[in-house]
């Protein structure tokens, strides 16, 4: 098996996402760790991935991930002072719509959090999206594909 491992803030992960991941880490024998505060439907039945659930406490997943990440892993995870938190310790981390995050573009992201923040506490909150496209998920896969090829 490789030393590359995949952990995935799972609480907000597509379905779809999370399927991928099931069958591409699998094929490249890679291991795979689910990290959320319920259990999430994986739709992984006999498959090599191991689910993790944390406490219920807030931040408990994102505490275990930080924790528990080493320097092959990649971390998939739509939250962004957690993906901070990450590239200060050196780790791949990226989310579910393809974006790597880097050190280039990691305080843009944390300043627009912010301000988001800031206007929903207005009561001048942002229309957020739900629907996840095709064309994230294309963006996601190709993302992912060229890191863990970098690690494996």
């Amino acid at each position: 098996m490789s030393k590359a491992r995949v952990l995935v803030d799972a609480d907000s992960c597509p379905l779809l996402v999370r399927k991928y991941l099931l069958s591409y880490t699998q094929k490249l024998n890679v291991e795979l760790i689910f990290i959320a505060n319920k259990k999430i439907p994986s739709d992984g039945a006999g498959k090599k991935f191991s689910m993790k659930i944390c406490p219920e406490e807030s931040q408990a997943a994102d505490n275990w991930i930080l924790e528990n990440c080493a320097e092959y892993d990649i971390v998939v995870t739509r939250d962004i002072p957690l993906a901070a938190a990450l590239l200060e310790k050196g780790i791949r981390v990226m989310n579910d719509r393809g974006t790597l995050f880097c050190a280039e573009n990691i305080g843009r992201r944390l300043k627009e959090r912010e301000i988001g923040i800031q206007m929903g506490e207005l009561g001048l909150g942002t229309k957020r999206r739900s629907a996840y496209s095709k064309k994230e998920f294309a963006q996601f896969a190709n993302t992912f594909d060229r890191e863990i090829h970098k690690l494996v």
